[in-house]
């Protein structure tokens, strides 16, 4: 693909990203798309044969549903807390640069499948990953049950606390969620 063929699709992502987090999927044409992208309309169908297909490889590209990152990086053998509280700061879901999508994902999630769907690719995969991280740091195994209520708790907790910086832009802290999931696994 030539350079400027590949600028022109992510003019048309980043875009759409800004218009689709201010105004709505369904309230955005693909002319405005186009006219911020600085693109003809033509351009916009080439890379994009249907508007649906600019929300799904938004979040495809941008909002991977695997976790960049891997149980053994943040995991510690007999630090639950510790291990959860690195998971939560190495995935940083609240970082700024993701913002704009989260808030496409909040409001489209009611309306559109793709929407759900992928945000549910992307919780499983956290949870998995939690699960990962909890069987690495516990320092004896882990009923099925508990450390799978134990993952889901502390995903909820993160995905609240990325989308909670949508508003306010604080920095939650983790810590006490973390402590009191790995008090909950001490019993």
């Amino acid at each position: 693909m030539e350079p400027d063929r590949s600028e022109a699709r992510k003019r048309i992502l980043d875009a759409a990203e800004e218009l689709f987090a201010g105004g709505g999927f369904d309230a955005t044409p693909t002319a405005k798309i186009a006219g911020e992208a600085g693109i003809p309309k033509g351009l916009l169908f080439y890379y994009f044969p249907k508007k649906i297909d600019i929300l799904t490889t938004l979040f495809a590209e941008r909002m991977p549903a695997q976790p960049l990152c891997e149980a053994a990086e943040v995991a510690r053998r007999g630090d639950v807390a510790g291990s959860l509280r690195r998971l939560a700061a190495r995935l940083d879901l609240g970082r700024h640069e993701s913002v704009l999508l989260r808030t496409v994902l909040m409001r489209e999630i009611d309306t559109h499948p793709e929407v759900r769907g992928h945000l549910r690719q992307l919780t499983d995969s956290l949870i998995r990953l939690t699960e990962a991280v909890l069987d690495a740091a516990a320092p004896v195994a882990l009923a099925a049950r508990r450390r799978r209520d134990a993952a889901r708790t502390f995903v909820s907790v993160m995905l609240f606390d990325a989308n909670h910086r949508r508003f306010d832009g604080g920095q939650p802290d983790l810590a006490p969620a973390a402590r009191v999931i790995a008090a909950s696994l001490a019993d």
